[in-house]
């Protein structure tokens, strides 16, 4: 720190620091360069608003905001000695030099050793430092002179009707901790309950706090520990606790003892097999996550659930879902949670609001399951969305459902890589227990950490595991290297754990289709048309049957290329059963046709128009026949066709020149989209921006002192002209005060390189690049120092 002569200011303090302290400044608090500030002093002002104040104080973890607290507790200015003295029984000289550092590093504190202070707005936001209640003097001069006088009656002392000079009075009494703790024994063993609640939390609520009382007359322990002074009131419903009380109760310690530790994580029982197990059951959850959401979207594409009128899923639809994938709610949650926060779902308000994948979903359904998996992780560690409110209830007693707006949270993203970071700091293959975990989070993340972050941290260690992350409670390789945001090594290190896709089934004679492990891409996709899952596990069961061989053909498929498909990837013969159902299903496939009335109904047969006619389960279809071999309907197309096929028919649609309408269920999407917005933070800038802020800030704070010390405006054109032709000539560096083409006025430090045509051609040194300035608009132009320039 500085020896020489102290800064009287934030922003003279920010001067005297090196290009490499401001840097780091500018590294921690991305909002400072967003956009960059034209000078130093604009900085030290941005620097110090109430929002950027704010931000910055989240960065800290318990140890520095204790630090801090202390030295808002010390008068100003203080010093390093002063502060060591405050915390000796919390913080080594060491562990204080550190968080010390740091809040500089922030500009939090600024000034040296022998003179530190705290940002003003600091004091301002950080209203019970270390948990102390103000000083009794700045609460007792806003009491009125009469409740002073009875108040400085019970404490034995001489009257005084000044407010203020009585204040000081009882101020001086209280400083000494010994006579405040006579005064706790004289008002009674009944009132320390309530020292003890409030010595930590000093404000308490209180009706009718500001009655004058004695303490002969109080009726309660409350207003026996207002009589004495040993509280105060703030106003007719809040007293507060003053901080010479607190302090006197706590035995002179600002904070509980290990307050200031980092907490330690404690270890869980090691399993057998270690680091190995870890990166198995990691990987296998990572890959059965990836297949369920596979499963999940290709469903939706053929039967999308509705969206609720106010957004996300239903109670019901997840409960169906989660229960036909094998899955549990929360896990189910996290899943959607994840494929939005991706981009590959998307509610759709094409005809009936649904749930469909996305276009981008076809993209990321042909990349290998590595990169699948990366990019769900990647997506779910950035996400605001919290899937483990799901279920919970709002403020309104409203649940709150999965893929809605309800569940956005702006503390999720933190809280989530501060637990995994947790993790990070073990071994490979440890596992810690949840609540050490909380407590470490807590004490990271003080600020952020909400009042439900056990809960939170909880959930993203729960989510971790459903997709993969962990394995056995445990950060697998994988997660490590997405969490230092190493995708492509995350990919790498999760591929050869994954089991190897295979290319053939087995078909059974029951009309099944056995897959021994997980399908290739294409496979996976034309077989989950073909047949229905029956079953899952080690191995996939798929069950053919006339509706999943009907929904092959409706999407497109011929009778050669599913009897092709089936003996190109059975390695087993095709059975006698399979071949006549296809071929009876085919048969009768698109004997009928349905068409725009309502709609109609056409067929060659007239038979079969007659059994449909007949039938008492086509009657909502409100049909007349027109011809033998027509009927026509009420009721839209996909309505008919949807009757037809519960009757054991198998129609299809027809366009209105009567050519075949191919419906491609498993190709519904929506609309092409971005993804998702989130409730994000900015992220740290990069150091390229860095160090072009820096220059630019150097730049603009010299052509500041340069124009406070010569502003000159130039006599004429030609005066500008022949003083900029100079400066390039002999290669000095120049002052200019310049209005752009849009009317902002701005300084600038520029080194000439030739003057012609009205323009000036020159290096500035704020942007640190060549520029042209068109001579009319230079407003001011000065010489500069040769120290004042920039090399």
């Amino acid at each position: 720190m500085s020896a020489g002569t102290p800064a009287r200011s934030v922003a003279e303090w920010l001067r005297e620091r090196s290009d490499d302290d401001l840097a780091a400044m500018l590294a921690m608090r991305p909002d400072l360069v967003s956009p960059v500030p034209p000078d130093i002093g604009m900085l030290a002002a941005r620097a110090t608003t109430r929002s950027s104040v704010l931000r910055a104080l989240d960065l800290l973890d318990r140890a520095e905001h204790g630090v801090l607290e202390a030295l808002c507790l010390l008068p100003e200015p203080a010093t390093f000695a002063d502060l060591r003295g405050s915390l000796s029984d919390e913080l080594d000289a060491k562990a204080l030099r550190a968080s010390l550092d740091t809040l500089m590093t922030l500009a939090l504190a600024w000034g040296d050793d022998d003179g530190l202070r705290v940002v003003a707005t600091v004091r301002q936001v950080t209203t019970h430092p270390a948990g102390l209640g103000p000083p009794i003097a700045s609460v007792l001069e806003r009491y009125p002179s009469s409740r002073v006088s009875v108040l400085l009656e019970a404490l034995g002392l001489p009257l005084n009707t000044e407010v203020a000079s009585g204040a000081r009075t009882v101020a001086e009494l209280m400083a000494d901790p010994a006579t405040v703790l006579s005064l706790v024994q004289r008002a009674g063993e009944a009132t320390r309950p309530v020292l003890d609640a409030l010595s930590w939390s000093p404000v308490g609520a209180v009706p009718d706090a500001l009655r004058a009382v004695r303490p002969d007359d109080a009726e309660t322990p409350v207003r026996r520990l207002l009589a004495y002074g040993l509280l105060v009131a703030v106003d007719s419903e809040t007293v507060v606790l003053p901080r010479e009380v607190g302090l006197a109760l706590r035995g002179g310690k600002l904070f509980p003892p290990g307050a200031l530790h980092r907490p330690r994580l404690e270890r869980t029982t090691e399993r057998a097999g270690g680091a190995k197990l870890v990166e198995r059951t990691a990987a296998g959850q990572a890959f059965s996550a990836v297949r369920a959401i596979v499963d999940l979207l290709d469903a939706w594409s053929v039967e999308p659930p509705p969206t609720l009128k106010a957004g996300g899923l239903g109670v019901r639809e997840l409960r169906r879902w989660a229960r036909d994938l094998d899955l549990d709610e929360p896990v189910l949650a996290t899943y959607l949670e994840a494929a939005y926060a991706a981009g590959l779902l998307a509610a759709s308000t094409e005809l009936e609001p649904a749930w469909l994948p996305t276009p981008s979903y076809d993209t990321w359904r042909r990349l290998p399951p590595e990169r699948q998996w990366v990019a769900l992780v990647e997506a779910w560690l950035a996400t605001t969305r919290l899937a483990g409110l799901v279920g919970s209830k709002d403020d309104r007693d409203r649940t709150l459902s999965v893929l809605s707006a309800d569940i956005e949270r702006s503390s999720a993203p933190d809280l989530r890589r501060t637990a995994l970071s947790a993790l990070a700091e073990l071994p490979k293959g440890a596992a810690a227990t949840a609540e050490s975990v909380v407590a470490l989070v807590s004490w990271l993340v003080p600020r952020r950490a909400p009042a439900r972050s056990a809960e939170q941290v909880g959930w993203a260690l729960a989510e971790a595991a459903a997709l993969g992350v962990t394995g056995v409670g445990a950060l697998s390789g994988p997660g490590r290297a997405l969490l230092a945001g190493d995708a492509a090594g995350a990919g790498s290190a999760l591929e050869p754990l994954l089991p190897e896709p295979v290319d053939h089934v087995l078909l059974q004679a029951d009309l099944t289709a056995v897959a021994p492990g997980p399908l290739v891409t294409d496979l996976a996709h034309e077989l989950s048309l073909l047949a229905d899952v029956e079953s899952k596990g080690g191995a996939t069961v798929y069950r053919f049957t006339e509706g999943s061989v009907r929904r092959a053909l409706d999407s497109g498929r011929t009778t050669s290329e599913v009897h092709a498909l089936l003996a190109q990837h059975s390695r087993t013969p095709v059975p006698q059963a399979l071949t006549y159902l296809v071929d009876d299903v085919a048969r009768r496939h698109g004997r009928i046709r349905v068409g725009t009335a309502g709609a109609y109904i056409r067929s060659d047969d007239p038979s079969v128009l007659a059994e449909i006619l007949a039938s008492k389960k086509a009657t909502p279809l409100g049909l007349r026949l027109l011809a033998p071999t027509v009927l026509a309907s009420r009721a839209p197309v996909d309505r008919v066709l949807e009757v037809l096929r519960a009757l054991g028919q198998a129609p299809v649609a027809e366009s209105a020149d009567g050519d075949v309408v191919i419906r491609r269920p498993d190709v519904r999407r929506t609309t092409p989209r971005p993804r998702p917005p989130r409730l994000a933070e900015l992220g740290a800038p990069r150091a390229e921006l860095v160090a072009a802020a820096v220059i630019a800030l150097r730049a603009g704070d010299r052509a500041s002192v340069a124009a406070a010390q010569r502003i000159q405006a130039p006599s004429s054109a030609a005066d500008t002209v022949a003083l900029l032709a100079d400066a390039a000539r002999t290669g000095r560096a120049m002052w200019i005060g310049y209005l752009n083409a849009d009317g902002d006025a701005s300084q600038r430090i520029i080194e000439p390189k030739l003057v012609e045509g009205g323009v000036v051609r020159a290096f500035d040194h704020r942007h640190n690049e060549q520029r042209t300035f068109a001579v009319h608009r230079i407003t001011g132009i000065g010489e500069v120092e040769p120290d004042e320039a920039l090399g």
